[in-house]
C-alpha cells in the first residue's frame, strides 16, 4: 500500500511507500521523515500524553506502547473504565507499566432533558472510576446528531444547562470537567464553539479542543485556542490532512495543523493541563498505532517537547 498521503516535509517531498521503508527509515533515529528540516527547537515545559483509540480495543497493547515511548500519561474512554472494573480494574494495567492515567473521554447527551439525570448520574459513576484509576480530567464529549437538520438555538439551553450541572458535579469531585467538540455532534461548528463556551460558567466547566477535529470542521484551530487560552486545560493533540487513512486524521506533523502554534500558545500560557497525542483508527491503517506513536514522538521533539527516559 502506498502512503500517499503521509508526504515528508523536506523540499524533497519524498513518499513513504511501504511499511518496509517506514520501518527503514524510523530505525534510523534521523527523525528526517517525521520533521523534514526542522531544526531542533528549545525545550518546552509541556507534560505529553497519548489517548488508547488508535489501538481499538486492545488497550493493554495501548498502555505497553504508550508507556514504552515515555508519554507522561494515558487516556481513555469512561465505559472502558467500567468495563475494566469488572475484571478487576484498568490500574493494575497502568501501574504495571507505571503508566498514570489520566483523563477519559466521557460522552453524554446534552440536549435530550428527559435524560438528563440519568447522564449525570452515569457521568458520577464514570468520575468516581476515574479517580479510582488515578485520573482527574473529563472530557465531556456531546452527542451526536443528524447535522443537515441540526438546530443549534433550539438546543443551546439545555447543552448549557446540562454542562453547567454536569460541570458543578464533577468540579466537586475533584476532576477536572473539559468541553471536546466534535464533528458530527451537537457542538461542531465555530459559531456553536463560541457560543457554549461564552454561556458556560468557566468556574465549572474548562475547554479540551481536539485541535484536529477544528481543522476538519474547518475552524483555524490556533484561533480557537488563542481566544479560549485561559480556559484550556487539556487537549488532543491531532492533526488532519484530509487523506483516506485514520478517517481524514494524519500521524502528527504529516497535516495542515499549525502544531508548532498551538504549543506555543500552550506553553506561554503555562497550561496546568496535558496535551493528548491523538490519531482515529481506520480501516487498512498504513502505518500500526504503535508506530504512529513513534512519528508522534519524533516530531514533538524536534519541537522542543521532552518525554519520560
Amino acid at each position: 500500500m502506498e502512503f500517499a498521503h503521509y508526504a515528508m516535509t523536506s523540499p524533497s517531498s519524498q513518499l513513504i511507500r511501504t511499511r518496509r521503508e517506514f520501518a527503514q527509515l524510523i530505525g534510523l533515529g534521523t527523525g528526517f521523515v517525521l520533521a523534514g528540516t526542522l531544526t531542533a527547537s528549545p525545550a518546552r515545559q509541556l507534560k505529553i500524553g497519548h489517548t488508547g483509540i488508535t489501538w481499538g480495543d486492545d488497550i493493554e497493547t495501548a498502555i505497553t506502547d504508550v508507556s514504552g515511548l515515555g508519554f507522561y500519561g494515558f487516556e481513555t474512554f469512561g465505559n472502558v473504565l467500567e468495563k475494566w472494573e469488572m475484571q478487576g480494574g484498568l490500574r493494575r494495567v497502568l501501574d504495571s507499566h507505571n503508566l498514570p492515567l489520566v483523563s477519559a473521554y466521557c460522552s453524554l447527551n446534552l440536549i435530550d432533558t428527559s435524560k438528563r439525570k440519568d447522564e449525570l448520574e452515569k457521568m458520577r459513576r464514570w468520575g468516581t472510576l476515574l479517580q479510582k484509576n488515578g485520573g482527574y480530567v473529563a472530557v465531556l464529549g456531546p452527542n451526536s446528531v443528524p447535522r443537515a437538520t441540526y438546530d443549534f438555538k433550539t438546543n443551546r439551553t439545555s447543552i448549557v444547562e446540562t454542562l453547567n450541572e454536569c460541570g458543578r458535579m464533577l468540579s466537586g469531585m475533584g476532576i477536572v470537567p473539559v468541553l471536546h467538540q466534535h464533528t458530527g455532534t451537537c457542538i461542531e461548528s465555530r459559531d456553536e464553539v463560541y457560543s457554549v463556551l461564552d454561556a458556560v460558567d468557566p468556574r465549572y466547566v474548562k475547554f479540551g479542543p481536539d485541535i484536529g477535529q477544528l481543522q476538519k470542521g474547518g475552524v483555524d484551530p490556533v484561533k480557537v485556542v488563542k481566544d479560549y487560552l485561559p480556559q484550556v486545560q487539556h487537549m488532543h493533540l491531532k492533526d488532519y490532512s484530509g487523506g483516506d487513512a485514520y478517517l481524514g486524521y494524519s500521524p502528527l506533523g504529516q497535516g495542515k495543523v499549525d502544531i508548532p502554534a498551538i504549543l506555543d500558545l500552550a506553553g506561554k500560557a503555562g497550561m496546568k493541563g496535558m496535551l493528548m497525542v491523538e490519531l482515529d483508527p481506520s480501516p487498512n491503517m498504513p502505518v500500526a498505532a504503535g508506530d504512529t506513536a513513534k512519528i508522534a514522538k519524533s516530531y514533538l521533539e524536534k519541537l522542543g517537547c521532552g518525554f519520560r527516559s
